[in-house]
């Protein structure tokens, strides 16, 4: 499938490629999560999250006390996502396949990942794979998210990000992003972020490697977000594989 370049992919576009890559890379190995610093202006935040009122820009809403994912709720985008979504999801993913191609390597699996997105959103698509996994996420006082991975069907691309829409102490308190990882044979070590507006987060869907003196062992992964204790808090996901 041919994707049309957006107009709001050139701004974005300079952002991310201004970034510190091999910081980024060091940091991911180290830890399963990155910053990537502040990548949207606040009207952009603002723009993304009043999307949210507007069903026929959304395929599917979750309510997460329902299914037991938490308390708050979701949205995934349908197709034609938003120019900035779009551009966001093409512009980083490129700087990502070079982890996600080291960490199956070091894991022992057989895939590779091509060099765009569309070439990966090929092989989605290919295995039945098509509906598009960006969202927009709210949470009101007393809502969080479980511990949890976004996997969507048999492939998945495996790292993921996460912008902060919302300011904090100003829009909402507590919220944390919380991020766990599963040594074998070992407790959970946690990881907690509490970016700005407009900070993005990257970190490991499912799986990365560890390494010791044997070589390297498999750390599972998962995340989700802490209790908010006053406000409301909206944040987008960036989720690079489609679903089933």
């Amino acid at each position: 499938m041919t994707r049309t370049p957006t107009h709001a992919a050139g701004p974005v576009a300079e952002r991310i490629a201004a970034i510190d890559w091999d910081a980024v890379r060091t940091t991911l190995d180290a830890y399963g999560a990155a910053s990537l610093g502040p990548i949207l202006m606040p009207e952009e935040c603002a723009g993304i999250a009043a999307l949210y009122a507007d069903p026929d820009r959304f395929r599917s809403k979750v309510v997460m006390e329902r299914v037991g994912f938490g308390q708050g709720e979701y949205q995934y985008f349908d197709r034609p996502l938003p120019d900035l979504v779009e551009a966001l999801r093409q512009s980083v993913y490129p700087h990502l396949v070079p982890t996600a191609n080291a960490w199956a390597e070091a894991l022992g699996r057989p895939e590779r990942f091509p060099d765009t997105l569309d070439a990966f959103l090929d092989t989605c698509h290919a295995a039945g794979q098509t509906r598009p996994t960006p969202l927009v996420l709210t949470y009101r006082e007393g809502d969080y998210n479980r511990l949890h991975q976004d996997l969507y069907g048999e492939i998945h691309f495996p790292l993921q990000m996460v912008i902060l829409l919302s300011r904090p102490g100003v829009d909402f308190e507590g919220g944390a992003f919380v991020m766990t990882e599963q040594k074998p044979r070992a407790q959970s070590r946690a990881e907690v972020l509490t970016p700005v507006q407009g900070e993005a987060i990257v970190f490991g869907v499912n799986h990365r490697p560890g390494w010791g003196k044997n070589g390297a062992y498999r750390l599972v992964m998962r995340h989700g977000v802490s209790r908010l204790t006053s406000g409301a808090r909206t944040t987008l996901g960036i989720i690079f594989h489609d679903a089933t």
